[in-house]
C-alpha cells in the first residue's frame, strides 16, 4: 500500500490510474477505522481496479472544539488496516494542503474559504443542532472529490443527511458517482461509530435504545402507521433513559428533505433518524 503525504500526490497518482486505463474507488474518512469503514473499502475493492482512502480528521466540520479534541486518532492501527483489506493507496494532509489559497494557514475557518452551499438536504436536524457542520462537510468533500477525480465514491447510510448533502454536491462535478452503503452494526444492533470507543458500560447499554427506537417506529410503519408525529413520539418514548439527552427522533421524505414540516399527507416513503448524546458521547443513526 502505498502512503502519501498530501493530496498533492494523491491527485497525481489518481490521474495515473486512469491513464492506464483503471477505474478508482475511493473512500474518504477520518481515521479510527471500523468494521463499517473496511467494509465500504472492502466494496470499493471488489467493484474497481484500484481503489485509496485518504483520512484527514477535517477541524471545519466541528462545531463542539471538544469533539475535535476527542476524537479518537490511531494512525498506525488505522494504516494497518486498511492494509489487509487491500486499499492500493492512502493519503492525508492539513487544511493547509486541501485550501492553499488562504493566506494564513495556522489558523483556517470556514470564513476563510469560499462558502459552498450545501443545498436544501442541510435544513433542519443535523443543520440545526449542529451550525456549520455540513457546511464543513462540502467545504472538504469538494477539495476529496477535486483532488482523486473521476471515481466511485462510497459513503455509509449512518450519516444519512450527510449522504443526501454530499450527493448534491458530487453533482457538480464530472464523474463522481456516490455509492451509498448499508449501516454496518454489531450484533447487538448498535450502529458502528468511532466514537463508540468512548462509552462507558452504561452508556453502551443505553445506547442500544436508539437502535431498539429505530426499529419501534419501523414496525409501526409496517403495521399502517403513516402519522410522522406518532411515529416521533413513538421513538422519544423508547428513548427514556437517565443516560440519553435527546436532540432529535425525527421522520423525513428522503426525497422531501429540506425543514420537512408539512404532515398534512400520507408518507409514502420516510427515515427515521436520531441524534443523541448518551454519556456525553453524541450518536447518530437511521433506519
Amino acid at each position: 500500500m502505498i502512503e502519501l503525504p498530501d493530496p498533492q500526490a494523491a491527485a497525481k497518482w489518481c490521474a495515473q490510474q486512469r491513464a492506464d486505463g483503471r477505474s478508482i474507488g475511493y473512500v474518504p474518512t477520518m481515521g479510527a477505522l471500523h468494521d463499517g469503514h473496511l467494509a465500504l473499502v472492502q466494496r470499493a475493492v471488489r467493484e474497481n481496479d484500484a481503489t485509496c482512502v485518504s483520512i484527514f480528521v477535517n477541524p471545519l466540520q466541528f462545531n463542539n472544539p471538544d469533539d475535535l479534541a476527542n476524537y479518537p486518532r490511531d494512525d498506525a492501527r488505522d494504516l494497518a488496516l486498511l492494509n489487509d483489506v487491500g486499499c492500493e493507496m492512502v493519503y492525508g494532509g492539513t487544511l493547509a494542503n486541501f485550501f492553499p489559497e488562504v493566506a494564513d494557514p495556522a489558523d483556517i475557518t470556514l470564513r476563510d474559504i469560499k462558502a459552498i452551499d450545501a443545498g436544501t438536504a442541510a435544513h433542519g436536524l443535523e443543520g440545526e443542532f449542529r451550525p456549520g457542520h455540513l457546511q464543513g462537510v462540502c467545504a472538504i468533500v469538494a477539495r476529496l472529490f477535486a483532488t482523486v477525480g473521476a471515481c466511485r465514491a462510497y459513503f455509509g447510510e449512518k450519516d444519512f443527511q450527510q449522504l443526501l448533502v454530499v450527493e448534491e454536491l458530487a453533482r457538480r462535478f464530472d464523474g463522481i458517482d456516490v455509492i451509498a452503503c448499508p449501516t454496518v452494526r454489531d450484533g447487538d444492533g448498535l450502529a458502528l461509530s468511532s466514537r463508540n470507543v468512548r462509552l462507558d458500560d452504561n452508556a453502551r447499554v443505553a445506547a442500544l435504545k436508539i437502535y431498539r427506537a429505530l426499529i419501534a417506529a419501523k414496525a409501526a410503519w409496517a403495521g399502517g402507521e403513516r402519522d410522522a408525529k406518532k411515529l416521533e413520539w413513538l421513538m422519544t418514548e423508547q428513548l427514556n433513559d437517565a443516560h440519553i439527552e435527546v436532540e432529535y427522533a425525527a421522520i423525513r421524505d428522503p426525497q422531501n428533505w429540506g425543514d420537512w414540516t408539512d404532515t398534512s399527507h400520507e408518507l409514502h416513503r420516510a427515515r427515521a433518524l436520531i441524534a443523541a448524546w448518551v454519556g456525553g458521547v453524541r450518536l447518530i443513526d437511521n433506519i
